[in-house]
């Protein structure tokens, strides 16, 4: 145990030692003090992700409490009393500590209050219900079913409470199937494949998402409509080509199902409530240029609702998944530091990234989040590549000027949501994983098929909408 403790432990404080080393102890050319503490709080925020010898959203807490201690304007003294032109830039502790209250994270705190107000009042099962009725009883419409419905749900709740409703579904009838018909693996696999897929959709379907939004501003910004609009057909394409592949990999001997899902529509005033609360948000969401709003202000209109009118209450708010709030503030914190010291800016000059095609580029970042996103999570993923990708977008300007930045961010984003070839990938994939009716060789070989047809995919949309000036 304690042999384990130190493979874990050690790779992660030797970062932190550095952090501590005074300026003159380690020296790195053209690199100010800030620039390189920045460099080994990153370390440290890349082996905490990986190897988890702490949860991961406490990584990000650490991250931002080392920037406000090492590298903002009213850390420690001995931090910070260097020669300015050694010093280098020092953050605001004001612009740190935003990163907990981030707009960004304000669009998920939204999305969250509606995910618990429709699971508390049963509108998730209802309409699964009531969606799912017109897919008949033919085992691959069935699916096909469950498949859009997970999508749909996934883009607006939690991926992961999705994938625990659709698989308690779907329990009793992946016990009609005979032990060696392989259409249960088919069907086990149709949930969490869905729900990876789906929360592609929106800028709330999923963490890597909201992590992208903090670098499409500006010139580059892209509203709740508009991410819809290259998010959805992506996904329907994703969605129809993945059903394809899990009947052609698992086809099913069994010739009908019957899916009995019972349950009432609430007609309380709280319940008309919610209803109508969730079609307001989301009606708001996709009409920004209308009513001028933005996404961040939309989403705060369900928390103030749902308080107010004690639908979601102080026991609720204990459901809420803080965990990926922090996560993701993390994240901005680490961009932040990245952006605002200049570091990220450094390392994209110091490669000869003009010398290359910017579609290499393109390929190149993608796959390795694609790679990466597979072994660790994809908000961490997410966290540690779209800092330097944004800044990397911004140097092809020259090479690819119309909305080289945003097909290069969407991109990478698309593919830290596309990795979900091994149990540990995503939390939908362990869901299924552990019904007990799926091998890992089973789930790696949809995976891995996906991933890599997904990122093509991705890249024809978004090039034929770039040619098109659809975006950027």
């Amino acid at each position: 145990m304690l042999k384990r403790n130190l493979k874990y432990t050690l790779p992660i404080l030797l970062p932190l030692i550095v952090l501590l080393l005074p300026a003159d102890s380690f020296a790195l050319d053209g690199l100010t003090l800030v620039e390189q503490r920045v460099i080994a709080i990153f370390v440290m925020a890349t082996l905490c992700w990986v190897l988890e010898p702490i949860p991961i959203y406490a990584t990000s807490v650490l991250i931002i409490v080392l920037e406000l201690l090492l590298i903002s304007d009213n850390g420690l003294w001995f931090a910070t009393n260097s020669a300015p032109e050694q010093q280098g830039q020092l953050l605001s502790q004001t612009a740190i500590m935003a990163t907990f209250a981030s707009p960004i994270i304000m669009l998920f705190l939204g999305g969250f209050f509606l995910a618990l107000a429709a699971t508390k009042y049963r509108l998730d099962i209802n309409l699964a219900r009531v969606l799912l009725r017109p897919f008949g009883y033919n085992p691959k419409y069935v699916m096909l079913g469950i498949m859009l419905i997970t999508a749909v749900f996934s883009m607006f709740m939690s991926n992961t409470a999705t994938t625990a409703m659709m698989l308690s579904i779907l329990t009793p009838v992946l016990a009609l199937f005979a032990a060696e018909d392989l259409g249960k693996v088919a069907f086990a696999l149709s949930v969490p494949v869905a729900a990876n897929i789906g929360g592609i959709a929106t800028p709330i379907g999923t963490p890597p998402n909201a992590v992208a939004l903090k670098y499409l501003v500006n010139e580059n910004s892209i509203s709740f409509a508009e991410w819809m609009s290259i998010g959805v057909p992506f996904v329907v394409v994703m969605l129809f080509i993945a059903w394809l592949l899990l009947i052609k990999l698992f086809p099913t001997s069994t010739q009908q199902i019957d899916l009995n899902i019972e349950g009432i529509f609430l007609k309380t005033p709280k319940a008309w409530l919610v209803y109508g609360t969730f079609l307001l948000t989301i009606l708001l969401w996709l009409m920004g240029n209308l009513h001028g709003m933005s996404s961040y202000v939309v989403a705060m209109l369900p928390v103030a609702i749902f308080s107010i009118f004690n639908i979601i209450n102080k026991e609720d708010l204990k459901n809420i998944p803080w965990d990926v709030l922090w996560l993701v503030s993390g994240g901005i914190a680490l961009g932040l530091a990245l952006d605002k010291t200049g570091l990220a800016a450094h390392v994209v000059d110091a490669i000869p990234f003009n010398n290359f095609h910017p579609l290499l580029l393109i390929v190149g970042a993608s796959m390795l989040c694609l790679l990466m996103a597979n072994f660790m999570s994809n908000t961490a993923t997410a966290n540690l590549l779209l800092p330097l990708v944004a800044t990397l977008g911004a140097s092809m300007h020259s090479l690819l000027p119309y909305g080289g930045q945003v097909v290069l961010i969407l991109s990478v984003t698309f593919s830290a949501s596309l990795g979900m070839s091994l149990p540990v990938s995503t939390p939908p994939n362990a869901l299924a994983y552990a019904s007990g009716h799926i091998e890992t060789k089973q789930m790696a070989k949809i995976g891995i098929i996906i991933g890599i047809i997904g990122i093509s995919v991705a890249f024809a949309m978004l090039f034929i909408m770039n040619k098109a000036h659809f975006i950027g």
